[in-house]
């Protein structure tokens, strides 16, 4: 086993893991390595519907925001694919998912740094050496690692989630995330429900909505929230998407931070306005040919589920407002509930480094570490610490400059201080008293 210690090892691969590749790669006095059990890289691929877009703009690729001048910007992925003029002329700042998940795989095949089907299983500490010690195993010779460095980044993404009372065992319950692989078996049903009003709920009720006419299916959407409720897009919202947000949420009192998170989940966990538009024009167009089978419900909570017969579910929901319970009859429900971050079981060694809140949730210092050394690092698991803005991948740059920041005692990559032209606290003209 080699004894060469990294500056910086990275678990997981994601987008986020991704861009602090490509920003490290430029960095001639840093080693870095990134493992990750998987094959190769391939974002959310049960979602990878064809006519769905991120809600970011393309600015907010793996480099721009903190090197427009790297090698791995879209635009020169773009370029590179003689693809530029065509982006150009096609005049729409957010790109395809599946473009997104291709300009991905392309800055991959460029990064020697990154080792895939590497599956890290235990991680210790080595105080004499002063590093960490990633024990992992190749999942395809079944070969065991041992890597050594100086800094850990955690970017291992959050996991599908559902209540704990679902049955996930039933066939029948399918998550967001696997819609896909699950969409044909689906389609041969006579009635399906889609649970959630987020932008997965919206792409998956929109694509089933366009095929209701082949399959002659009852199409169900329900949720909780009081409407369907459009992510927002304004201007000075987006200016929340800043560095100043970020200081002023952290500096709060972990009870301040939980209410503010609650009451801002429209703005990272709501529905593009043009899908909206887009599935009421169909809705539209399709009745003009008879009456759809098709339901729409708001306030209305999900807080049963039982198996009806050999393949329907019986579902109680809970009208918000009317205090009313009542029962829909679904062959198969789609839990477009979202994710959740879990510490990875790797990390149980080095829990009594880590530093916890009053939830035993990481207490994440403002430079993303979550131990008293600044030695060990989260990407997309600080809701609770840094605001709404975690899982933007427009701030992934900006998360990605702090941290090398914090590491290498310098800035190699420019951070930002002050954009937004809003205070967000009290304003150094107010007076005190």
């Amino acid at each position: 086993m080699s004894e060469k210690i990294y500056d910086l090892l990275g678990v997981g691969i994601g987008p986020f893991n991704l861009s602090l590749a490509c920003l490290t790669d430029a960095i001639t006095d840093m080693d870095a390595v990134y493992l990750d059990q998987k094959p190769n890289f391939n974002w959310h691929p049960g979602m990878m519907l064809e006519s769905a877009h991120l809600q970011t703009p393309f600015m907010a690729d793996l480099v721009t925001l903190a090197d427009p001048t790297s090698r791995f910007s879209v635009l020169n992925y773009l370029k590179k694919k003689g693809k530029l003029y065509a982006f150009y002329i096609r005049e729409d700042f957010f790109l395809l998912r599946k473009e997104y998940n291709q300009y991905c795989q392309w800055a991959c095949e460029q990064l020697p740094s990154l080792q895939w089907n590497t599956r890290v299983e235990r991680v210790t500490r080595d105080e004499q050496r002063d590093c960490y010690c990633v024990d992992a195993v190749n999942t395809v010779s079944g070969e065991r690692q041992q890597w050594l460095a100086r800094h850990l980044v955690l970017g291992t993404g959050p996991t599908p989630w559902m209540p704990d009372w679902i049955d996930t065992s039933l066939e029948q319950v399918v998550h967001s995330g696997h819609y896909l692989a699950k969409k044909e078996a689906l389609q041969q049903l006579s009635a399906i429900t889609v649970v959630g009003s987020g932008q997965s709920a919206a792409e998956i009720f929109y694509d089933l909505l366009q095929d209701i006419d082949q399959h002659a299916y009852q199409l169900n959407w329900v949720t909780r929230a009081p409407r369907f409720f459009p992510l927002e897009y304004t201007r000075l919202t987006l200016e929340m998407t800043s560095p100043e947000w970020v200081d002023y949420f952290h500096a709060l009192p972990e009870a301040q931070r939980d209410r503010l998170n609650a009451s801002q989940k429209n703005l990272y966990k709501g529905i593009n306005e043009s899908l909206i538009n887009d599935i009421y024009e169909l809705l539209y167009r399709k009745d003009l040919d008879g009456p759809l089978a098709v339901s729409l419900c708001t306030d209305s909570g999900l807080v049963a589920m039982e198996a009806n017969g050999t393949h329907g579910l019986t579902l109680t929901l809970s009208h918000q407002v009317l205090q009313e319970e009542f029962s829909l009859a679904t062959d198969s429900v789609i839990m477009s509930t979202g994710y959740t971050y879990r510490p990875p079981e790797f990390l149980t060694p080095l829990m009594p480094l880590i530093e916890f809140d009053s939830q035993q949730r990481y207490a994440v210092g403002r430079d993303y570490s979550i131990d008293r050394r600044h030695s060990l690092f989260v990407q997309n698991a600080e809701l609770h610490t840094h605001g709404f803005v975690s899982p933007d991948l427009g701030m992934a740059c900006y998360r990605n400059s702090v941290i090398l920041r914090s590491i290498l005692g310098r800035e190699v990559y420019p951070v930002e201080k002050k954009i937004a032209f809003q205070t967000f606290g009290l304003p150094k003209e107010a007076v005190h008293g």
